[in-house]
């Protein structure tokens, strides 16, 4: 059986704050990017391929299969996948990524397990590994041992060594599967121990590292499943090594069918790196802010007094310049794409964004490293630059690629910043800073009161002296601007429900931008909406569209980034951190609280 071309996003993420790897119901590798999120994907299935159809993917078949079914183990990023054929044969498969604590760090190899055993009958496999190099345009040199095989090409080796019959594995023969075999698939290093015995007890560590992890969750009462797979998710987009967030583990997933809008999103946006961090901090999750802290320090002192780039890579590269490369694309939706020109862009909630990712930092007293006025004074240069840049046009939060505007939602958060900054320093006792931070502040929510407000739209809008609506301006209550109770407020979430609603779903924007009128939902806004709706009164409603954004996950509980709001199928990058943001934060919006238990 090989991967179906019109397959959908029912893919199951593992990883281990390395590298991340997506599988099918099929149990079929069809994304991994190595040496880490945003390198060659040595297994591209999932965007096509140049060559053979089975190439890219790495497939255990069951002869004959006709169904299968997919899990995670409960609370872990360790999927299984159970296959059948009519027969009743059938052979069980876990995946992970080994992550686990030993001699005191952590280890997180670049590498995939699969072990794989008979559930019933007597079951014929095939093993299919194919990995490529170059974005599938280039086929490795393929050596042989008594029990792996060696992947050479494009800089880099990978090896697969397993207890299976390597001769069967090397010619994809079917073969009897007779008792449980392991494959392990990372770098071109022999094993220490026999390849059952090791990858089975990297499973068991395995499981029980995301299990104690899952334990010292926060969690809300209602929604507990859905929460912890998100919180997972958010974990694994993670790179551990620097402390950067990527947006989605993939490139190129069209945001709407042959709509050209398909981008790499395998980079830390900083935008989106806060969210995250914020929504794991309200599970008391804080290692990641601690970690990404330190990345963004390495930001400030990188670009200093000047002009921060929306996005960055993982390693702190500060170009990443955009090209397509030759696979079809999901569907063969293409164009695929590698960099992103957003990081040309002027997005000037930047600061914002950096200053509301640092701020809680300032203020527990869990932290291990706790910040001191050194990271302060460092946050009061990217507030200098907020304030710098609150009035002037960016490409705004929605990246547009041909249009400059003095975007409302930029000043919202260079306010935050000012605003965040104010109170950092009272912290720290300082009352002259403190003032100087809080006049600031007071200046752009003066500019923003007077220009961001169409007082004959009745509701804040997009831009400047603007007429249209913007779903970001959602953020308003969120970030405390205004009091969710303030009539402005309330009648600019009625405005925006009214022009940006669709069904249950919600758009961005309603405008043309560069690639003509947006087709589908942008589920984070759906999302923004649905914490404005619980937090000016209307909770019921707003359940029941949370609600919605439930049954739009996959068999798995992941999102992407649209959802189409007629079909429910979903569109863009996967699993995409912003929707899975949501997730989290509807639920800690929306659940009762443990009190009424009591």
């Amino acid at each position: 059986m090989t991967l179906d071309r019109k397959a959908s996003l029912d893919l199951a993420l593992i990883g281990n704050c390395s590298i991340a790897a997506l599988v099918d119901r099929m149990a079929q590798v069809v994304w991994m990017c190595l040496p880490r999120f945003d390198g060659d994907p040595v297994f591209h299935g999932l965007l096509g391929t140049c060559s053979d159809e089975c190439d890219g993917l790495f497939a255990i078949e069951l002869e004959n299969a006709c169904r299968s079914e997919q899990s995670y183990q409960e609370n872990t990023a360790v999927v299984v996948t159970r296959i059948f054929d009519d027969a009743g044969n059938a052979i069980e498969i876990t995946d992970f990524a080994p992550r686990f604590q030993t001699k005191g760090r952590m280890f997180r190899p670049t590498a995939l397990v699969r072990r794989v055993r008979p559930l019933s009958g007597h079951p014929r496999i095939r093993v299919r590994c194919r990995p490529r190099f170059d974005y599938g345009a280039r086929a490795p040199e393929v050596t042989y041992g008594s029990n792996h095989m060696r992947f050479v090409g494009n800089g880099q080796t990978v090896r697969l060594t397993t207890n299976a019959s390597i001769t069967y594995v090397r010619d994809e023969t079917p073969f009897l599967l007779d008792g449980p075999v392991s494959f392990y698939f990372g770098p071109d290093e022999s094993l220490t121990h026999h390849p059952e015995t090791l990858c089975r007890e990297f499973e068991e560590e395995t499981v029980l590292h995301w299990r104690l992890w899952t334990r010292r969750l926060g969690l809300p009462l209602d929604y507990q499943e859905a929460v912890i797979r998100a919180a997972i998710t958010l974990k694994l987009c993670t790179y551990e090594e620097t402390g950067a967030i990527i947006a989605a583990v993939t490139t190129s997933i069209p945001e709407a069918a042959n709509s050209g809008r398909n981008w790499d999103y395998r980079y830390c946006w900083l935008r989106d790196a806060f969210f995250v961090v914020r929504a794991l901090n309200s599970l008391s999750e804080m290692e990641t802010m601690e970690n990404y802290l330190r990345y963004i320090n390495n930001i400030a002192s990188m670009t200093g007094s000047g002009h921060v780039q929306p996005l960055y890579g993982i390693a702190l590269e500060d170009r990443l310049i955009e090209t397509t490369v030759g696979l079809p694309g999901y569907r063969g939706m293409g164009p695929v794409r590698v960099g992103n020109q957003a990081y040309e862009h002027f997005q000037h909630d930047v600061y914002g964004n950096i200053v509301l990712g640092a701020s809680q930092a300032f203020f527990d007293k869990r932290l291990l490293r706790q910040p001191g006025v050194d990271d302060f004074e460092r946050l009061e240069v990217i507030g200098e630059r907020a304030f710098a840049m609150h009035d002037q046009p960016d490409a705004g939060l929605w990246e547009l690629r041909t249009r400059a505007r003095v975007h409302t939602s930029s000043s919202l958060m260079c306010w935050a910043a000012c605003d965040r900054l104010a109170k950092i320093a009272r912290q720290f006792d300082r009352r002259e800073r403190a003032l100087f931070w809080q006049e600031r502040a007071d200046t752009i929510r003066s500019v923003i009161l007077s220009r961001g407000w169409n007082a004959e739209t009745n509701a804040f809008v997009e831009s400047f002296e603007g007429r249209d609506l913007d779903a970001s301006l959602l953020l308003i209550a969120e970030v405390g601007f205004l009091s969710p109770q303030d009539p402005r407020f309330i009648a600019t979430v009625e405005r925006i429900g009214e022009t940006l609603r669709r069904g249950k779903h919600l758009f961005r924007y309603h405008a043309a931008d560069d690639f003509g009128a947006p087709e589908n939902a942008f589920n984070i806004c759906t999302f923004w909406y649905i914490d404005a709706l619980a937090r000016i009164g209307r909770k019921d409603e707003a359940r029941d569209i949370y609600e919605t954004m439930l049954a739009c996950r996959n068999h798995v509980g992941l999102l992407s980034e649209d959802t189409n709001p007629v079909t429910g199928e979903m569109w863009g990058n996967f699993p995409q951190t912003y929707s899975m943001v949501g997730i989290i934060n509807g639920a800690m919006r929306l659940s009762d609280g443990w009190e009424s238990l009591v």
